[in-house]
């Protein structure tokens, strides 16, 4: 019931004359079909502006299947309300895998995880919309896998609940190239749609990825060459006469899509260097350049399988969007091109800023802290503004502080690590310092802020603590999840952009009241800060499936009154709804007052079912002896996980 072409009717579409429309369909088809109209099955589809006519008073008889939608991103914009779900007629749901339309539209390979199909079509089954389900699959080729799923799900959901979606990938591996590697390719089929999930590929830009927080872009691209290498290894293992199927349903995606990421992470690099004024800017250039034509490559090897059975199924555009429409043709992204100077001049960047040193009107360098919970390490790379190598070596005002490689030769790019010896590091925090001696050019010094505090040894409190100024945590690492008879709590591995999440069920619970003893999830942070806390909650984009009760969760701080945070990703709003389906994941935010620093317990109350934590991000306040600054390194998939004050194994 939409306009012509596919649109939208006009805005003073009057209720009273559609529903003139559908009972006049309904007179030629007790004429033409059954005159009891009864017995013919009929959906109506609420599509877009069509579910705004139902929500407006629009009516249809009682036998007429009410087809609920998506919002074309894979979240249910509406379920059947406790009356609606005694309509003789019933309810089903239209769902995506595929769209051509805004934010931005996704045509090309799978990018929808078996975990939030489960998670969306779990909460169609138990409101009762089984009368029907659709899903929109753009091409079959390349969503054999997810339709499957999707309709072996359909014909008896109560045989798969979320902890067999291993068990069904497996046993389709199985099926399709023997027993032998199944357990291993279902982990690849779900590990590349996991990652296409985090940002679908035609959204991913230059930017997307940061390149001097937390190792952010070369964590991403280790997964991907992870995965690569796996496929690769499976391919040459299988015999000859399953590995044009295994190239189409698993290698070709996997390696498409790792390449994608590469070469967009070179043309960030490229562009970045090319500010910093790098030698290597043009050597990042061209990584980009033999990426874009690699991907023709495997394009070509797709479509020459078979006899080229498959010719032009991955001839999609995917490069080059500007809007939601796909291109007319494939762009690779803008790269520039630099020339450098002929001597060699010595400059420095460092983890956690994109600017490098020296260079006017920027601070000195130095880098996050590092912390004797997790005791890693820091990057600094020294680089090349010009064509002639030179050499360096670095020292230390610390005998503890270790740097590696010490000295060497720079003709573009080395990256070298800083940590610590904790056996022998002072306890207190302090700041060490190592300094970088080019043969040319002047001395580049690094200040290293060191967290090793007396009032927190390891070993002395198990739970997460605050480095930076902040504290990051993966939801299903919680301290205590305390349920009751009526509700309770459930991790689900793998879902969303990192760890997992955790929900509540039942689905069809009634909303629960915040406070005392109700249900909650508890997490134990030690803080060095006091003042305020700006909370950042990571939540699968979920819409507000009832009409009168939109989703929502709580949150405090050890025995504060619980503050109700709405989700609030609304369809018919262009934002956060379009932000929110474009990163996978809604961000909600709390504030919160911190009396003091030590232990404090972070609470997460139910409220509505429906709400799916993946993490949670804090960004804390003032020390008393510091003005505030600002916290959270930022990044798309943000900071990595918090260390805990566990003893280290």
């Amino acid at each position: 019931m939409r306009g012509d072409g596919d649109e939208p009717m006009s805005e003073d579409a009057n209720v009273a004359l559609l529903e003139k429309i559908v009972a006049d369909q309904r007179e030629i088809l007790a004429k033409e079909v059954n005159p009891d109209v009864t017995k013919i099955p009929q959906v109506w589809a609420l599509y877009k502006e069509v579910q705004d006519y139902y929500e407006r008073g629009m009516r249809v008889p009682d036998d007429v299947t009410l087809l609920w939608c998506d919002d074309n991103w894979g979240n249910i914009r509406r379920l059947p309300t406790a009356a609606e779900r005694t309509r003789s007629g019933g309810a089903g749901v239209y769902y995506h895998f595929d769209y051509v339309g805004g934010p931005r539209s996704y045509k090309w390979i799978n990018t929808i995880p078996l975990t939030k199909v489960w998670e969306q079509m779990n909460l169609a089954w138990q409101y009762d919309a089984t009368r029907i389900w659709v899903v929109n699959v753009g091409d079959l080729k390349p969503m054999e896998f997810p339709i499957e799923y999707f309709l072996t799900y359909a014909w008896a959901p109560e045989k798969w609940p979320y902890e067999r979606i291993g068990e069904f990938s497996e046993q389709w591996a199985a099926r399709e190239f023997g027993p032998a590697h199944a357990v291993e390719i279902a982990a690849l089929v779900n590990g590349y749609t996991k990652l296409n999930g985090r940002r679908k590929p035609e959204s991913i830009t230059p930017d997307t990825f940061s390149l001097v927080h937390d190792r952010e872009a070369e964590r991403v691209l280790a997964e991907w060459q992870d995965l690569v290498s796996r496929a690769e290894k499976i391919d040459a293992a299988l015999p000859a006469n399953a590995r044009d199927a295994f190239f189409q349903l698993v290698l070709y995606p996997i390696q498409a899509c790792a390449n994608l990421n590469e070469l967009y992470v070179a043309a960030g690099r490229n562009r970045l260097y090319s500010v910093q004024g790098r030698f290597d800017t043009n050597r990042e250039a061209e990584r980009a350049r033999q990426a874009f034509a690699k991907d023709a490559v495997l394009r070509d090897q797709y479509h020459a399988l078979n006899g080229g059975k498959w010719n032009h199924q991955m001839s999609q555009e995917k490069f080059g969007y500007i809007n939601w429409q796909e291109p007319a043709a494939e762009v690779m992204p803008a790269v520039a091109i630099l020339r450098p100077n002929k001597r060699a001049v010595p400059a420095i960047a460092f983890e956690g800023r994109e600017t490098s040193w020296p260079v006017w009107g920027t601070p000195p360098p130095k880098v996050p802290s590092l912390d004797v919970y997790s005791q890693g390490s820091r990057w600094v790379e020294l680089f090349n503004r010009g064509e002639t190598p030179y050499t360096f070596t670095a020292v230390t005002d610390q005998p503890w502080l270790k740097v590696t490689p010490s000295s060497g030769t720079v003709l573009e790019t080395v990256r070298i690590e800083i940590s610590a010896d904790w056996s022998a590091v002072p306890v207190g925090d302090t700041t060490a310092k190592v300094t970088f001696k080019p043969d040319q050019g002047r001395p580049l010094t690094v200040t290293v802020p060191i967290v090793n505090p007396a009032e927190l040894r390891p070993g002395s409190f198990d739970g997460f603590v605050e480095i930076d100024h902040h504290v990051a945590i993966e939801a299903p690492h919680f301290s205590r999840a305390i349920g009751d008879t009526q509700t309770t709590w459930h991790t689900l591995p793998d879902f969303g952009r990192t760890l997992g999440g955790v929900t509540t069920s039942p689905v069809l619970a009634k909303p629960r009241t915040p406070g005392g003893d109700a249900p909650r999830l508890e997490y134990d942070i030690h803080f060095f800060s006091a003042g305020e806390a700006r909370v950042e909650f990571q939540v699968a984009p979920s819409l507000d499936f009832q009409p009168d009760e939109p989703l929502r969760f709580a949150a405090s701080f050890d025995d504060e009154t619980p503050q109700i945070i709405r989700i609030g990703t609304n369809p018919n709003e262009w934002e956060p709804w379009g932000t929110a389906v474009s990163d996978g994941v809604r961000r909600v935010f709390s504030t919160h007052q911190l009396k003091g620093a030590g232990r404090h317990t972070l609470k997460i109350w139910a409220v509505t079912p429906g709400v799916v934590l993946e993490r949670i991000v804090i960004e804390t306040g003032t020390r008393p002896t510091s003005p505030r600054v600002p916290s959270v390194r930022r990044s798309y998939l943000g900071p990595v996980e918090s260390p805990r004050a566990s003893a280290r194994k």
